[in-house]
Parts: structure tokens; C-alpha cells; sequence
């Protein structure tokens, strides 16, 4: 039984990047390159007729730029998000934190390897982000500071965490450190399928889209801390 090939949208100002990213995606039997963009307004227009599984977005594009572009396709209060991948020459934690602010499932650089790029593609197109835990760490880690709630609003995150269960708790805690599903199923002592289903009780209780925004909140509650680990 043959499974629809995972639908990408590239969004890249300079074409000789554009090309290669068709290349090497088009190479794939499971990947479909359904179209590109070369600037952040094309992207949109092109996202919202061709409805891809994942965008590959870069940063600096002319007249929207990528981060603004991410938002509005998958950023806060979209109906129905698009999963983004953000790749961008620009190794800068800023750039990559207000990336995945935006909405994007996740980050690579421009020089990362072609089965990286198509990694990172199936990765998000099956749901899951793209966050190694070193990355973890040391993006959300270093702007711990901004994830800090206020006063009002931790009350508000506690009650929410509140329909977690002990185990579930214990799974987003790893999911934070940015452990895989086989990797928490070894520390938990139970089956990745397990795990794959507190990952998706969790996001359903707390109403996230992908395990970006379970890490974000993590942090934002106080389950880890910037200096863990």
C-alpha cells in the first residue's frame, strides 16, 4: 500500500537555494515539492492555496520576512496551522527563539546535511518538533527570562497543569529536557507506543499543537529550569 508522499512548500529567496532544496526533496519517494515562494507574501498565498504538510521557511525574505510569515501560517490563533520548518544561514538564538515563538515546529541551519533537511521535514510531517536537546537547553534555557510568568499568570498555568496526571507530568518533564519517544520509553521503563500516547493526552489537555509549545510550557511553569541537566 503506497502512502501519499508528504506535500513541502519552499519558501527561499535566492533561487539557486530554491533549486536545491527541490532536488533534493523531489529525490525523495515520499516527499512532493507542491511549489515555492520567494518572498514572505508569496509564501502565504501559496501556503494557503497549495495546502502543504510542511513549509520550509527561511528568515530573511523580502517585503514579509519568514518569522512574520511562520506566525501568520502557524503562529497563535490560526485556525487550522501549517507545520513549518524554519532553515536559515542566520545561527543567532534569537532568531531561531522567536521562530519557533512564531509557531514554527522547528530549526536548521542552511548548512546542515541534505538527509538532515529530509529528516527534519518527515519529523515535523509526522508531528513531532524538531529540537535536539542541546538546542533544548540552550535556546529556551538562555531566554528563560522571557518564559517566566507573571504573577497573574502562573496561577492561571498551574491550574492548567492540573489536569495532568503524575505519569503524564513525568513525560512532559523529559519531553522538556528534549529526550524522543524511544528515549523517555528507556527512562520511564515503558514502550515508545506508550509514550507516544501521554505525548498526545498531554497536548490534548493543554490545548498545544506540537511538543514546541509542551516544551515552552514546561519551562513557563516551572517543571524545569534553565540550568537542569
Amino acid at each position: 500500500m503506497t502512502s501519499t508522499p508528504i506535500r513541502v512548500l519552499i519558501c527561499e529567496d535566492h533561487e539557486l537555494v530554491r533549486t536545491g532544496y527541490t532536488t533534493v526533496f523531489s529525490a525523495q519517494p515520499d516527499m512532493e515539492v507542491v511549489g515555492e515562494a520567494a518572498d514572505g507574501r508569496a509564501a502565504l498565498e501559496a501556503a494557503r492555496r497549495l495546502l502543504p504538510d510542511v513549509v520550509v521557511m527561511d528568515i530573511r525574505m523580502p517585503i514579509l520576512d519568514g518569522i512574520a510569515a511562520t506566525r501568520r501560517l502557524a503562529g497563535p490563533g490560526v485556525a487550522d496551522p501549517v507545520k513549518v520548518l524554519v532553515v536559515t544561514t542566520f545561527n543567532v538564538d534569537k532568531y531561531a527563539y522567536e521562530a519557533l515563538r512564531a509557531g514554527a515546529s522547528g530549526f536548521l541551519l542552511k548548512d546542515a546535511r541534505p538527509k538532515e533537511l529530509v529528516d527534519g521535514v518527515r519529523t515535523i510531517a509526522r508531528g513531532d518538533s524538531l529540537l535536539a536537546p542541546a538546542v533544548t537547553r540552550a535556546l529556551i534555557g538562555r531566554f528563560a527570562e522571557r518564559l517566566r510568568p507573571t504573577d497573574s499568570s502562573r496561577t492561571a498555568l498551574q491550574e492548567v497543569m492540573r489536569a495532568l496526571t503524575q505519569r503524564e507530568l513525568e513525560v512532559l518533564e523529559q519531553l522538556a529536557e528534549g529526550l524522543s519517544n524511544a528515549e523517555i520509553a528507556g527512562r520511564l521503563s515503558i514502550s515508545a507506543e506508550t509514550v507516544k500516547t501521554y505525548v498526545s493526552r498531554i497536548l490534548a489537555k493543554l490545548d498545544l499543537r506540537d511538543r514546541v509549545q509542551a516544551v515552552v510550557l514546561a519551562y513557563r511553569v516551572g517543571l524545569v529550569s534553565a540550568d537542569q541537566g
